[in-house]
């Protein structure tokens, strides 16, 4: 027990600390109860959909699907920058908008990270295209993030009707990130080098868990668009890979699959929001958003929310922010959802895709220049936040 205690990190005893504090709040009456049960009751089936997606995502990294569309996408692109950025914007972008901006960071990352070496690419611009889309392309469906979840509830929307609504201002998000990232990291000042060579295909260990994997993630994607409920679709989908998996290569099967630090984490969040929001965080974030639904109110909640997401992290912001608006003001809850989604690309604390992400880095021994880390960032928040609420506005 000694030993396990001591493989903590600071991060995991933070997590653990927060979900502690929640717990003594209801304990000691600072969270009613019952309003704790609601809260409790509101995430369990996110929860679900959180182990059970990335659990599909862990393995199918495992099935090597990442690997081969990453090696073929620098194929494919012969050598040019220009068509190698297309690319890489493009996987990123639909990674995170299919399967968590948390799969983006956490597991393209690594394979960003590897492609590097092999096709003798500068990896700071490949590991900056990976962490800010994470966070920037989150926008379009539900299961983007865990943010979106919670406002697709809160507004009343299905997956199809949350991604009609969002399609728009997710392209002026994506877009405004691809302008960002070619000026600071990619055009030929920055990253060093003319061409690129490309490398040799990735061979496949195993082809059945390939393509089961592949399969899995295509049919999860079908149904989350068909309107299937995504925890279900998550966990069938999870369900068939860990069936292969038992059958070919039970030895990938360990229970450190379970993303149990993130379960951690966002229940004891849901516990201790509400109760500073009693203790007066709902006063201030109503003094930050106002009271008005569109223009004025929905430029405030945008920016309030990626204030706050970079003070201390995304997720607290919104449900702070989702508090105080009134149900009806939808184009400036969803301005929140903006703020707390694409702001967060200024600290590396803003989101814990970040966090996640400047972990990998330092295992993979890139320097990361935090100056311009911030800098750039604060740049990207203000752009992309401007553009984004302005076309949400001008869609609603």
């Amino acid at each position: 027990m000694a030993t396990g205690l001591r493989r903590l990190s600071v991060l995991d005893w933070i997590r653990f600390g927060l979900l502690a504090a929640g717990l003594v709040f209801v304990a000691t009456g600072l969270l009613p109860a019952e309003e704790a049960r609601d809260s409790i009751e509101r995430i369990a089936p996110l929860l679900l959909f959180l182990g059970a997606v990335i659990v599909l995502a862990e393995l199918t990294k495992e099935a090597q699907v990442f690997d081969v569309i990453a090696t073929r996408i620098a194929i494919v692109g012969r050598g040019s920058y220009a068509v190698l950025f297309l690319f890489c914007t493009a996987f990123a972008s639909l990674v995170t908008i299919v399967l968590n901006l948390d799969t983006t960071a956490v597991l393209l990352t690594p394979v960003m990270l590897a492609l590097a070496p092999r096709a003798k690419i500068a990896p700071l611009p490949l590991v900056m295209t990976t962490v800010w889309l994470a966070n920037t392309a989150s926008l379009l469906l539900p299961v983007s993030n865990l943010t979106n979840l919670l406002a697709m509830n809160r507004v009343a929307l299905t997956t199809q009707e949350f991604a009609a609504r969002m399609w728009a201002p997710q392209a002026a998000s994506i877009a405004v990130t691809m302008a960002f990232l070619w000026a600071f990291y990619w055009r030929r000042g920055e990253r060093g080098e003319d061409r690129y060579v490309p490398p040799p295909p990735v061979p496949v260990a195993d082809r059945v868990l390939f393509g089961v994997a592949g399969v899995a993630c295509l049919l999860f994607i079908a149904a989350i668009l068909a309107g299937v409920e995504i925890g279900v679709a998550a966990l069938v989908a999870a369900v068939a890979v860990v069936a292969a998996f038992a059958w070919r290569d039970r030895a990938k099967l360990v229970w450190s699959l379970i993303p149990w630090r993130l379960l951690v984490f966002v229940t004891g969040l849901f516990l201790v929001v509400p109760t500073l929001s009693r203790l007066g965080l709902a006063d201030v974030m109503r003094a930050l958003v106002g009271v008005g639904g569109d223009g004025d109110g929905a430029y405030r909640a945008a920016a309030a929310g990626a204030a706050l997401s970079n003070v201390l992290n995304n997720l607290p912001a919104y449900v702070a922010g989702e508090q105080v608006i009134p149900a009806a003001n939808h184009t400036q809850l969803l301005s929140l959802l903006a703020g707390t989604n694409l702001g967060p690309v200024i600290t590396p604390w803003g989101s814990l895709a970040t966090l996640l992400w400047f972990e990998w880095c330092r295992r993979g021994d890139v320097r990361v220049p935090l100056a311009k880390f911030v800098a750039t960032g604060a740049g990207l928040a203000v752009t992309g936040l401007a553009a984004t609420v302005t076309v949400l506005i001008l869609t609603a």
